[in-house]
């Protein structure tokens, strides 16, 4: 299991009193004549975990790259804690951090290497990097192999390194994009726990994606995202009533017209 050590202050990057991590308002995206984003809009809170719940194919890796300035939105806004990614790209990209569903690390270089290589492309002097990347491995419970190669590592391990680097530059709002794929059910739990005290713990803003229903905390929030529209937001128990429903299952079902047995299935990591 992950250790539960506090990380250092937040320097630098205070969340500005009332501004949400994330903003996305009617943003819209197309590749040639095929659209798959339509006026999406959503919010993650300060201090929330927020799941981007989808099948695959939903627009879910899509809205990610739009986030993270791999794709440029022309239509809409995205704002980080207030600055937009157009206008202010810099700032907002100060204040995010990234797991990306394919793997990012290079698997010849040590834990270190990949932390270092990271906090050298944020600016970061060598000394507060090595300081940093020690306190992040420490929180994860893998100071200790962080001279060896990734390659060693598990899937879970590897994931844990992801989440760490992504934490060296200290963020407010942490993308996740289908983080447990591949995982079993032990590393599954592992990494959901290490995001969700990140949370309680430090307020960070959270959009996890996934298609798993069971990922998704019912004291949490929601965004069911559905060929590319946002069917649903909000916290899971007001989709609930909003669907007249008992679970979330049910409520996905419902709004997607997808039969509950396959979105049971899907729930359950089939």
């Amino acid at each position: 299991m992950l250790e539960h050590v506090k990380a250092p202050d937040q320097t630098g990057l205070a969340a500005p009193k009332g501004e949400a991590a994330l903003s996305v308002e009617a943003v819209s995206h197309a590749f040639g004549a095929r659209r798959v984003l339509h006026d999406v809009g959503l919010r993650v809170e300060q201090g929330r975990f927020c799941a981007l719940l989808g099948l695959n194919g939903a627009g879910k890796t899509t809205l990610f790259s739009l986030i993270t300035r791999l794709y440029n939105n022309r239509s809409g806004r995205i704002a980080v804690l207030g600055y937009d990614v157009r206008q202010q790209p810099a700032e907002a990209l100060r204040r995010l951090g990234v797991v990306f569903q394919s793997r990012t690390l290079d698997l010849e270089l040590s834990i270190n290497q990949n932390l270092a290589y990271h906090a050298a492309l944020h600016g970061m002097p060598a000394r507060l990097g090595r300081e940093r990347a020690s306190a992040e491995l420490q929180r994860a419970g893998l100071a200790d192999r962080a001279n060896e190669k990734v390659r060693n590592l598990s899937g879970g391990q590897m994931r844990r390194v992801e989440i760490a680097r992504a934490l060296l530059h200290r963020p407010r709002l942490l993308l996740l994009d289908e983080p447990t794929v591949g995982l079993d059910i032990a590393a599954r739990a592992d990494i959901l726990a290490r995001v969700r005290r990140l949370v309680a713990d430090e307020r960070l803003g959270v959009l996890w994606a996934t298609h798993l229903i069971d990922e998704v905390d019912e004291d949490g929030d929601v965004v069911i995202l559905h060929q590319g529209r946002v069917l649903q937001a909000g916290p899971v128990r007001a989709v609930l009533a909003a669907t007249g429903t008992a679970t979330l299952t049910d409520a996905f079902a419902a709004l997607t017209g997808i039969a509950e047995k396959e979105a049971a299935h899907a729930g359950n990591g089939g």
